[in-house]
């Protein structure tokens, strides 16, 4: 594979150099440097380029497994990695659970340890000499930036504040696995050069949040060690290097997922492509399923053989059964396996109001319950197993934006659609 030799330097930040690349590409290459309170104390720290550009890299392709695009494209080298170009809009996006820090300033009165449910939104201008200053959602509308030929209107500040806040939600409940708190947040977006869509961009590491582990302020491993910090010494820099070494080895366990399963079950081979529908909606949610025939009416014995082959996994099952006309096969599991049972019965069009009741209308104890689309079956599996398993979570988060998003765009070009006619 040919040597990639980036091109001419097209920005340069604090902590950071942006090379230009053929095809609407950059190299954002990261520096040893690590800086605070607007570059007033600025240090040199090695090592701290390789440990930023991995745990950018490990956190956008985590990102992109949930379905949640960015500029990010692969990592290059140690210290570098390839991304879309893209015109930088100049706010920075900051999300907030629990108020500590800056916010503690702004808003006298309020405690640190104020939980904001939902989470607090904030946004502020990226301008070192004025101090960053934080602005309103009307002042990003009103500024009428024009980012790579584009004009950030009111919608375009909506779908960035969804994006953000499901950003922050997702990785807060990747840490919230690792019994690690996620406080507080900055990200910041771009105009993609390619499609003119805004896109999450720049990067996302050790500068860019506040982690608690086990919720407690004085275990943080973020930067604002470095910025309490009275005398820098080289020894208080290891501290902050072994701290940002610790988030990098614990952002690669984001991918570690607990093992669970859909078994889907039919009571006919008759019912495989209703099954077989079903397993794709699993798969795609990256759950593991598989499937099976068995009849509890006529095979009980075997079913139960079935069940107990499920049950001694010791993993989270989540079986949905699929048995049109008289459904036994939903009431049998779920009358002798604690495990969730969804019914899905396969409609037909002469008996599905029966098909549909005998689902409906159970013994007492059963505690299965019944949908009728197979997309539906496996989004109710996903979202029992999303209790205890961080990935399925984040990837129904995404899919929930990824929803609102697509609604949003299509209102965006109805508007403009009349908006032309009339004019």
């Amino acid at each position: 594979m040919a040597e990639l030799v980036p091109g001419k330097l097209l920005n340069e930040g604090k902590t950071k150099k942006i090379f230009e690349l053929p095809n609407n590409r950059v190299l954002v290459q990261s520096k040893d440097r690590i800086t605070a309170h607007n570059a007033q104390k600025v240090n040199d720290l090695q090592g701290k380029a390789a440990i930023s550009t991995k745990t950018t890299c490990l956190l956008f392709e985590y990102l992109a497994k949930l379905g949640l695009p960015s500029h990010f494209i692969k990592q290059e080298t140690d210290t570098a990695f390839v991304a879309v170009r893209c015109d930088m809009i100049l706010i920075e996006w900051v999300t907030r659970r629990v108020a500590t820090g800056s916010f503690l300033k702004r808003n006298p009165g309020v405690q640190e340890g104020y939980r904001f449910s939902p989470p607090k939104l904030e946004f502020f201008y990226k301008d070192d000499a004025a101090g960053d200053p934080q602005w309103s959602r009307e002042q990003i509308i009103e500024a009428k930036m024009n980012c790579g030929g584009r004009v950030i209107s009111a919608d375009d500040v909506d779908k960035m504040s969804r994006i953000t806040v499901a950003v922050f939600e997702v990785l807060e409940k990747a840490w919230s696995s690792l019994d690690c708190s996620l406080i507080d947040m900055k990200i910041e977006f771009g105009v993609s050069a390619e499609t003119g869509e805004i896109i999450l961009a720049d990067i996302i590491d050790s500068d860019s949040w506040r982690l608690w582990p086990s919720g407690d302020r004085r275990l943080m491993k973020d930067k604002q060690v470095y910025r309490d910090l009275k005398e820098v010494t080289e020894e208080s820099l290891q501290v902050v290097k072994k701290n940002f070494e610790w988030i990098m080895e614990k952002v690669k366990l984001f991918n570690t997922k607990p093992p669970a399963q859909v078994v889907v079950l039919m009571g006919s081979p008759s019912d495989a492509e209703h099954c077989d529908k079903i397993k794709k909606s699993c798969e795609e949610l990256g759950i593991l399923c598989e499937t099976r025939v068995t009849s509890a009416h006529k095979g009980t014995e075997e079913t139960m053989q079935i069940l107990a082959q499920y049950e001694g996994c010791s993993i989270p099952i989540i079986f949905i059964a699929v048995a049109g006309r008289s459904n036994g096969l939903g009431p049998v599991l779920s009358g002798n396996t604690p495990f969730p049972v969804i019914n899905c019965p396969p409609i037909k069009a002469d008996w599905g109001a029966q098909d549909i009741w005998s689902s409906l209308r159970m013994p007492s104890g059963m505690g299965c319950s019944t949908v009728l689309s197979t997309e539906a079956a496996a989004l109710c599996a996903a979202e029992m197993l999303a209790l205890s398993d961080h990935t399925i979570w984040g990837t129904l988060r995404v899919k929930q934006l990824n929803t609102w998003l697509k609604l949003k765009e299509a209102d965006c070009k109805m508007r403009k659609a009349q908006q032309e006619k009339s004019a």
